[in-house]
């Protein structure tokens, strides 16, 4: 993970062309026979997912012909987005059979009132295209994700969020008003009808955080803001000895505030980011470098290096991988993080900008095609860098005691630490508790980190204990909740119980969609309504589709054995142990 980023941060010549992913859906006969995939091009347990057939509707019209054509022959449905960045099995119809519903081409402004300050677009525009929209009529999204290559629908069915306790809080569904959401219906209604959900509707709650298990979301009505600018300042501090407290108040302090912990290097990065009057000089731009085009050579040769330091004698030259996680943390703030102070260079620090250049980027799907010359990092079609990046979100209350505990956890091996994302650390932003029924359900502090993967299934993590014990005891001792796109299978199992107000959620599903058509067994698994989302097998722990509870769902003929946690002794984790035979499977 280090690696990739030292490439970027040491290019003489920013790139400015790139190969924009592939479609996710891809058919080998029309329209039929296909299969669909995510952004790294695997899911959680490696499996290939399988549809008969796509359709790429182009008006609601087709959107509600194609969703009746499927209920009628009681077809499973899932719907695709552009670029498909959710990690987790959200698209997979299940089995073979299904229908793939398309939205690349639902990517239309339906309506803008500037007065009302209201936007309408389809949903499968993508967020960065929505920004620009808004900006050209002098309005903006208050708060968004950081990647902008995002739709509209993808976004709902996930939570996506940005930072912020303030106002309606930093998730952009807190800002729909509006959604127009096609469902299955009996046959004396044709087999689909179009719902109207407006912002007084008692099912909007479901409806903007959904997991796509409701229907095909048409169009989206946003609640707007005039265009703002905001001024972004990073300071980085030696690690303070109140650090859960500081990290619990920040939030407060700063409306788009957010802190990234780096462990193993005993620093914190705080993010100083609020509103300026529009008469603050600065014009200011976010084009954050883990999202640049590179060459695909270098892309490759990345990825050979990385799997060097991850897997070679088992990961254990914590030296190197520490002195790249250094490295690429303060090259990443010699370039201001990505911040420009004119849209070109970095000058130092306030960078003020307007809103829309300033929230989100996503050049390398931004820029001209070349031919697979250059690419994103993650593209599949190369075989680069690959990674886990689960999140999980922690109760604001409950956040200083989980971080005293991973505190505890990283002072018993500080190098154990060096295998996250050596710029990113532990990262953390700060979200409102939200109506919506699978929503954030107070507010919370949301925890992402990000790691190695080998490309080989069952190859063992360096230090997958330290991360894995640290998850497990924010999911089981704090009762955090998974983030529903990016989390591993292990996450979900008993989550949906955290969610007071998901029996609420199941209500409206049965109502919508009786007969399941967008359900799937993921779905049914992650929702409490049909058996569990860990998979129980040889090596199950090592791709976090379980936790372990015996040797063999680790790699023991690697060396690896279930171990209770150092810190969290609860906590179930594949442990290295150099020199260890395997006895039994019993702990």
């Amino acid at each position: 993970m280090q690696i990739f980023l030292l490439l970027i941060l040491t290019l003489t010549i920013r790139l400015t062309s790139s190969s924009p992913p592939l479609d996710p859906v891809a058919c080998s006969d029309g329209m039929s026979d296909c299969t669909v995939t995510n952004a790294n091009g695997y899911f959680p347990d490696r499996s290939i997912c399988r549809a008969a057939s796509a359709v790429y509707p182009r008006t609601e019209e087709e959107l509600v012909a194609a969703v009746a054509e499927a209920a009628a022959a009681k077809r499973k449905v899932k719907v695709a987005t552009r670029y498909s960045h959710s990690f987790t099995k959200l698209t997979c119809p299940g089995g073979r059979d299904g229908t793939l519903i398309s939205t690349r081409w639902l990517n239309r402004t339906v309506r803008i009132d500037a007065e009302k300050r209201l936007l309408t677009v389809e949903s499968g525009m993508v967020l960065r295209d929505l920004i620009q929209v808004a900006a050209a009529a002098g309005l903006c999204l208050p708060s968004s994700p950081y990647w902008s290559a995002v739709t509209v629908g993808g976004l709902l069915a996930t939570g996506a969020h940005g930072s912020s306790l303030w106002g309606k809080g930093g998730a952009v569904h807190e800002h729909v008003v509006g959604v127009r959401i096609v469902t299955p219906a009996p046959a004396s209604e044709g087999f689909a009808v179009v719902r109207e959900i407006g912002a007084d509707h008692p099912d909007l709650d479901a409806v903007k955080v959904s997991l796509g298990v409701l229907g095909v979301i048409s169009q989206v009505t946003l609640a707007l803001e005039p265009l703002f600018k905001r001024s972004v300042t990073f300071v980085t501090r030696d690690e303070p000895s109140d650090l859960a407290e500081q990290v619990a108040a920040w939030g407060g302090l700063h409306e788009f505030g957010d802190v990234a912990w780096l462990p193993h290097q005993r620093k914190v990065i705080y993010r100083e980011d609020n509103r300026v009057d529009v008469s603050t000089p600065g014009n200011g731009l976010l084009d954050f470098p883990a999202f640049w085009s590179l060459p695909a050579h270098e892309i490759v040769a990345a990825r050979v290096e990385e799997e060097r330091l991850e897997e070679v004698n088992g990961g254990t030259n914590a030296a190197a991988r520490c002195s790249a996680a250094r490295r690429s943390a303060e090259a990443l703030d010699r370039l201001g993080r990505g911040y420009t102070n004119d849209g070109v260079s970095f000058t130092g620090y306030p960078v003020v900008g307007y809103q829309h250049h300033m929230q989100a980027s996503s050049a390398c799907v931004d820029s001209p095609e070349d031919g697979v010359e250059s690419a994103c990092f993650w593209d599949p079609r190369l075989r680069g860098p690959s990674l886990y990046n689960p999140a999980f979100s922690v109760a604001l209350s409950k956040a200083p005691s989980f971080l005293a505990d991973v505190r505890r956890l990283r002072d018993l091996n500080p190098s154990a630490f060096c295998v996250l994302h050596g710029a990113m650390g532990v990262s953390m932003r700060f979200v409102r508790a939200s109506s919506a029924y699978l929503g954030k359900p107070e507010d919370c502090v949301a925890v992402d980190v990000a790691y190695y993967r080998s490309r080989t299934g069952g190859v063992p993590r360096a230090h997958a204990d330290v991360v894995d014990e640290l998850e497990q005891m924010a999911l089981r001792k704090y009762g955090a909740v998974p983030h529903w796109g990016k989390s591993r299978n292990f996450a979900f199992d008993g989550a949906i119980a955290r969610y007071p107000k998901a029996g609420a959620f199941l209500e409206v599903k049965e109502r919508y969609d009786p007969d399941g058509i967008f359900s799937s067994e993921w779905s049914d698994q992650v929702l409490g309504i049909n058996g569990s989302p860990t998979i129980v097998e040889k090596g199950c722990a090592i791709e976090g589709l379980c936790v372990c509870s015996e040797d063999s769902h680790c790699a023991p003929e690697l060396g690896y054995f279930c171990r209770p946690g150092k810190v969290y002794a609860e906590a179930r984790v594949c442990r290295f142990e150099a020199g260890a035979t395997l006895v039994n499977d019993e702990l």
